[in-house]
């Protein structure tokens, strides 16, 4: 099986957790993918796709918004077993020993034999809910607290020395025993955390909604340091962390609303550099391999390259439509998802695009939803900036098969999940 990095260099299954590995570097060992891939084969689940997959011994694992957590043969694609919760699935599953978590929507923590699809035991939170405010994002009724309709996913957990962390919309990062699901401890933040815990240097670093980067001691939960982000007082469309962060040589690596990417030092929390993006998200989390860090932007659609330790810009690529999914690395490739529909394979010594996969969907319905200039064509789904129209509008975009989910290079092939519902993996 193909290994990916951790932080300090250590050897870890290829994608037994979101990012790959518990310092969320996106940097996989395996061969690239150098040429435009076929479809070796693509299950089709009973709602979206946000969940990005784990591939641990022949079987890949992925959630979907139908509630169900899916146990494929990677060779066909056969569904083995799934496991039904009374919620959304929209994180990534954690493999290890023998074990698969996951989080649902139904404010739950899963703990589920990864052979047989068995319940091993349920962990239950306060309970989840989406971040909120007032006017959010300047949407109607203007006095009305309504929820980010950009709130897509929830947090992945991470598993390490026999614990098991992730964020809730409870307010709390929790750290819970792998092996029975008792509480071990809980830090309670100012507001959602939907961001998935790295997991480096004897701490566990995650970003929360209210708008503060935190480091806690991964075996008691106490605070080591905090980083405060920017604010917006007025719409909070420039508001909060739903970037996970990636751990490479020191540095903390992590996207914000404010429209920056953040460098801080690992053991201390000061800045050491801020990449700003004048106005457009980081909502996936950045890439770390060679001393470059790769991220992608929002609303206006560029894929970053820049330096690790200073920040410098070493190149960028405009594309058309946003981009949440996390980019992954493998040789010198990185692959992305967009909400085109669209997977991004770039060649970053070449600095440029190389190929492009596009799912059905995307064919299908992506000419009514496209300007042409390429770029995506909101009117056509939007009727007006009342929040309702705006949730219906953000689900039509989806008819495009989005990709929001993050990719997993395993064995020289790419699994990747769409908002069509399907998995597919491409060789």
């Amino acid at each position: 099986m193909s290994q990916a990095r951790t932080g300090k260099g250590e050897a870890a299954p290829s994608s037994s957790m979101f990012r790959g590995d518990l310092a969320h570097t996106g940097a996989y060992d395996g061969p690239a993918i150098t040429a435009l891939p076929k479809v070796k084969w693509a299950f089709k689940t009973g709602g979206a796709i946000f969940s990005s997959p784990a591939i641990v011994e022949n079987l890949a694992y992925i959630g979907s918004t139908d509630g169900n957590l899916y146990a494929l043969d990677i060779s066909d694609g056969r569904e083995l077993w799934k496991f039904a919760t009374k919620g959304r699935i929209v994180s990534s599953p954690a493999v290890a020993n023998g074990t698969v978590f996951i989080e649902s929507y139904d404010g739950k923590l899963y703990a589920i034999d990864a052979r047989t699809g068995e319940q091993k035991w349920v962990f239950a939170t306060g309970g989840e809910r989406r971040f909120n405010a007032r006017h959010i994002h300047g949407l109607q009724p203007d006095a009305e607290s309504m929820p980010d309709p950009f709130d897509f996913y929830l947090s992945s957990p991470a598993v390490a020395n026999g614990l098991v962390y992730f964020g809730s919309g409870d307010g709390n990062v929790y750290a819970v025993d792998a092996a029975i699901g008792a509480l071990k401890w809980k830090f309670t933040t100012g507001d959602v955390v939907h961001a998935s815990p790295a997991v480096a240097g004897g701490l566990v670093l995650v970003g929360s909604w209210d708008t503060n980067f935190y480091a806690l001691d991964a075996a008691t939960g106490a605070e080591r340091w905090r980083f405060k982000t920017g604010d917006d007082e007025n719409t909070h469309n420039q508001t909060g962390i739903q970037s996970s962060a990636a751990v490479a040589d020191g540095i903390v690596y992590f996207g914000c609303r404010d429209s920056k990417l953040y460098a801080l030092d690992l053991k201390t929390g000061r800045q050491l550099w801020a990449y700003n993006n004048k106005g457009s998200w980081v909502i996936g989390s950045p890439a770390v391999k060679d001393g470059t860090v790769y991220f992608a932007t929002s609303d206006s659609a560029l894929f970053h390259a820049v330096d690790a330790k200073t920040g410098e810009e070493r190149f960028s690529l405009t594309f058309a439509w946003p981009m949440f999914s996390s980019p992954t690395i493998a040789g010198q490739f990185v692959y992305l998802g967009s909400h085109e529909g669209k997977l991004l394979a770039i060649d970053v010594a070449a600095r440029k695009l190389a190929w492009t996969f596009q799912t059905d969907a995307s064919k299908q319905n992506g000419p009514a939803l496209t300007l042409p200039d390429g770029k995506p064509n909101y009117r056509a789904a939007m009727a007006s900036p009342f929040y309702e129209d705006i949730v219906v509008g953000i689900h039509k975009m989806f008819s495009v098969g989005a990709i929001l989910s993050s990719p997993a290079v395993v064995g020289g092939v790419i699994y990747i999940g769409s908002a069509d519902g399907a998995l597919y993996a491409l060789q």
